[in-house]
């Protein structure tokens, strides 16, 4: 039986969907509080196994975020501290393999050239990646942590979370940024966010309008066409 399709609530969520990307400069507008929350409330209707809902989400804004920021830039600036820093888990490979390591690569270096940076100028690669924690300036930053007793299947059921909020935010003209840059200060970012030793830090998510006038928000990556990683079997 084919059921009736409607094309309207079809593009809008083709289009939420489509038009995310990693926003890393925002403006300093303010996201009203009810819609940040409206966001998380459609986005916790992600599944779960036996519905879990593993997900626990602190949001950060005004001094709270500032307080985050000045903690983070501190360790990021500081060579000493941040030899000291290290993954509470493996969010990349270990040894990095084709076709993988080309398109990390890519996305690198499409960036870097969007801003002028060249591949021997350290100190505004590591001026650039310290971007990451002033959540690129957006006026929101989301800290994710997650329960240790939980295994791999909760870890994929949170990945459809926060699917859920980078689609809801663009559903409301809002723009986001997936951070795993985050986990090597998970012991800062525990402290700062006073974690009982049995959550830890999954990642972080910066929230907010994307400034329309930077230049590194022109950035479009590449993605694979279907026939690229599906097989059909009849």
């Amino acid at each position: 039986m084919n059921l009736p399709v409607d094309p309207i609530a079809t593009a809008a969520v083709d289009a939420a969907i489509t038009s995310r990307r990693s926003i890393r400069a925002f403006l300093p507008t303010p996201v009203p509080r009810e819609t940040i929350a409206q966001i998380l409330s459609v986005a916790a209707r992600a599944p779960s196994g036996t519905n879990t809902q593993p997900w626990k989400v602190h949001v950060l804004t005004g001094a709270a975020r500032d307080r985050m920021v000045q903690r983070l830039h501190a360790v990021h600036d500081d060579p000493a501290q941040r030899a000291q820093l290290s993954e509470e888990y493996a969010y990349y490979p270990t040894e990095w393999q084709t076709p993988y390591i080309e398109r990390r690569r890519k996305v690198g270096w499409d960036l870097y050239g969007l801003l002028g940076i060249g591949k021997a100028d350290k100190t505004r690669m590591h001026a650039q990646h310290g971007r990451n924690y002033t959540f690129f300036d957006a006026p929101v930053g989301l800290m994710f942590s997650i329960d240790r007793v939980l295994q791999q299947g909760s870890w994929l059921d949170y990945g459809m979370f926060l699917q859920n909020i980078m689609v809801a935010a663009r559903a409301r003209g809002l723009d986001t940024c997936p951070q795993a840059a985050f986990t090597p200060f998970h012991r800062v970012i525990a402290d700062e966010l006073a974690l009982p030793p049995n959550e830890m830090v999954v990642c972080g998510m910066s929230l907010g309008w994307a400034d329309p006038d930077a230049i590194e928000n022109t950035l479009v990556t590449e993605r694979e066409p279907v026939a690229g990683f599906a097989r059909f079997l009849d």
